[in-house]
């Protein structure tokens, strides 16, 4: 790892409200100076390299407090390795992995696991997330505080709701003594049990059984309430309809200790991109309708919703050629996130880049109490620098991962990473 020097890009930090352009020394893994000079006073240090970053924006690296690794259990799907490469191909210095693997990460020795495998591919870093549930079966709390000491920074269930109330009020209070946020699934299992897709027209007219926002909102207004009754962190994960942002509003309204996630997809497509039955476009929560589209991205633009994730879904190509009813849900992210949200939010005049760069990094990072998502002096040199204004079309065979399953093949996109540093050492590098 040698010293760098990024000059001449619009350096964005929301966690230090800095837009300008400038200069960025690295030295031994930390950001050591930014500013407009900063090159001609490093100019004559010994090993240092000196990347032109003009016409490129330098970000704190961004975070994904949402992906499945898919191991162990699915290494034929995604290992922790190729996922960590994808994250950094993406501009994501970090990402958490949810527990829903084979076997569930609900113990000290699963999330030690995580750790060992995700230093083997030094790549981008990789924080594990506990189950709630011994094996999310929702009978019986995990181990929270064993798995936090081993490096969980979170407990979840996700793929699966915490359906009992009782042990998610048990988990907002367990969770709380140990500063970490419960995320939860938001969905009344009963309402959405054999759901393929949004509830309304367009499943009535494709003849699938659709899944009723009222199996979110349910939830939704539950866990906010029981965030309130414990004084826990409760953290809603990929919310998709207008009505999870107005309740979300009203606790935060309230001083309730509840975040809220948004995942790339939710606020760039519509249940009508299930038209002809295309598998890629089936995940869960489902593609709302345009009015929950447009009241996501206005809570993104005023921070009800808190961050931007992926939701990470790698599927192996067979299981999504089944029936649309029988296929797995989910789509893959990582490569795909900040084009996404710069042509469907920057680009369209919902946000401006700070805002971006803040839900996608300092947020993330703020909430789930993470390293990285700041340049501050001192801190960890994880940045992203990227090219806001670079179009591409999307081609999945060039992924880093594993998972070929998106929405967004053959569509023009605009944004891309083009280099991606952890704590200094480059991880991804592309065209600058």
């Amino acid at each position: 790892m040698s010293d760098l020097l990024l000059t001449g890009g619009r350096v964005i930090d929301p966690s230090q409200s800095l837009d300008a352009t400038a200069d960025v020394l690295i030295v031994n893994g930390t950001i050591e100076a930014i500013g407009p000079r900063v090159a001609s006073h490093a100019e004559n240090r010994d090993g240092l390299e000196t990347i032109d970053c003009a016409g490129l924006v330098i970000a704190p690296g961004f975070v994904d407090v949402h992906c499945h690794l898919r191991e162990p259990g699915r290494e034929e799907v995604e290992t922790i390795a190729t996922g960590a490469r994808a994250a950094a191909a993406g501009g994501f210095t970090a990402v958490c992995a949810m527990p829903n693997t084979d076997p569930v990460t609900d113990n000290q020795a699963a999330v030690g696991f995580i750790i060992r495998q995700a230093t083997l591919a030094n790549a981008s870093r990789v924080y594990p997330i506990g189950a709630v549930s011994l094996g999310q079966r929702g009978d019986a709390l995990a181990e929270f505080g064993e798995m936090v000491g081993a490096g969980a920074v979170a407990v979840s269930d996700d793929g699966k709701p915490v359906a009992s109330a009782h042990m998610m009020r048990t988990a907002l209070e367990y969770a709380r003594t140990f500063g970490i946020p419960v995320a939860d699934h938001c969905e009344e299992p009963t309402l959405a049990k054999g759901g393929a897709m949004n509830e309304g027209i367009v499943s009535a007219r494709l003849g699938l059984k659709g899944i009723p926002s009222e199996a979110e909102e349910i939830m939704a207004i539950r866990d906010i309430l029981l965030a309130r009754l414990t004084g826990g962190h409760v953290h809603l994960c990929h919310m998709s309809t207008r009505g999870s942002v107005e309740l979300i509003r009203w606790g935060k309204d309230r001083g309730i200790n509840v975040t809220a996630e948004v995942c790339p997809h939710h606020i760039s497509l519509t249940e009508d991109a299930v038209e002809g039955y295309d598998t890629n476009a089936k995940m869960n929560p489902p593609l709302r309708t345009a009015d929950d589209v447009a009241a996501l991205q206005e809570a993104v633009r005023d921070g009800t919703i808190d961050l931007i994730a992926t939701d990470h879904a790698p599927h192996h190509y067979d299981e999504k050629e089944r029936e649309f009813a029988d296929a797995p849900n989910g789509v893959i992210g990582l490569e795909t996130a900040l084009a996404v949200n710069i042509t469907w939010l920057v680009a369209s005049d919902v946000i401006n880049l700070p805002t971006l760069i803040e839900r996608m990094s300092c947020a993330p990072a703020r909430v789930f109490k993470l390293p990285g998502g700041t340049l501050r002096r001192g801190a960890p040199a994880d940045v992203t620098v990227f090219d806001p204004a670079l179009e591409w079309v999307v081609d999945p065979a060039t992924f880093r991962s594993k998972g070929r399953n998106t929405p967004y093949s053959g569509k023009t996109l605009k944004g891309r990473a083009r280099l991606t540093l952890v704590g200094g050492r480059t991880v991804y590098r592309d065209g600058v």
